[in-house]
């Protein structure tokens, strides 16, 4: 049988791989034969994801990408050390619930240093000279978020929204580098994420709850349902797909 998606021997960055769909990320594309480079801030959580990859050839970078004058240097070392990269996923994300009333220039440059910059920052580092293969991939982690209005949600969703629409431009400008640039927007998914959003609206049972069931129809997502879809956006088999943010919500945005 033919194999849809071959990542054998293909160098991806996976930065952000701790947790959830990050973690998931690292492993699935590691089982379809990559070598996988993960960065995260936690050198603890990097080796529990590092122990969980199969076959060989992985490594992985302690680095804060909040610190956004140090991604230079980061991209600089993995090319020096492991080569040009045929792929990049940006996983690294934080989402933080802010009314209105609560906003402040502080709170919205937490949230956009990692959702928006430093996605921006690892796009720029890891298009220069020397530290792609031709054909590279790149894919970001967005949200459905940034489609649909949900209270307190203006900063996070904002900064997913800005994701997508630089995506879009720098598509553009990659493109004559034979590099494709896409990303993704899940709906809620099965993460702990999900868990703390039951906690604070009223468990399972709770009408934000059933609203959410009605809206996403074909219920909660696996985390391996996001992962499958940035597995073929990563691969080659993706080379006629750029610039697109591809929803993958159950049906939450058709709704």
């Amino acid at each position: 049988m033919y194999p849809l998606i071959d990542l054998t021997d293909r160098r991806i960055l996976v930065a952000g791989a701790s947790s959830g769909i990050d973690r998931q990320t690292a492993v699935t594309l590691s089982r379809l034969g990559a070598k996988i480079i993960l960065v995260a801030r936690r050198e603890d959580k990097l080796q529990e994801v590092l122990g969980e990859l199969e076959n060989d050839g992985h490594s992985c970078y302690c680095a804060d990408l909040s610190r956004l004058e140090a991604i230079g240097d980061l991209f600089k070392r993995v090319a020096s050390e492991q080569g040009r990269l045929d792929g990049m996923v940006y996983t690294a994300g934080i989402r933080k619930n802010i009314p209105l009333s609560m906003f402040s220039p502080e709170k919205v440059n937490d949230v956009f240093t990692i959702n928006y910059f430093a996605f921006f920052e690892c796009v720029r580092q890891a298009c220069k000279r020397g530290r792609y293969q031709e054909e590279m991939r790149i894919v970001g982690i967005s949200s459905i978020a940034a489609f649909v209005g949900n209270k307190a949600q203006e900063v996070y969703a904002g900064s997913k929204a800005a994701m997508n629409a630089s995506m879009r431009c720098i598509a553009h400008e990659v493109a004559e580098k034979g590099i494709c640039l896409n990303t993704v927007a899940p709906g809620m998914i099965g993460t702990e994420m999900y868990e703390d959003y039951l906690a604070d609206y009223g468990g399972e049972d709770g009408e934000a709850n059933q609203n959410l069931k009605r809206r996403q129809y074909l219920g909660i997502g696996k985390t391996e349902d996001v992962v499958n879809a940035i597995a073929f956006l990563i691969s080659p088999a993706a080379r006629f797909i750029t610039g697109v943010t591809l929803p993958v919500d159950g049906g939450m945005t058709a709704s």
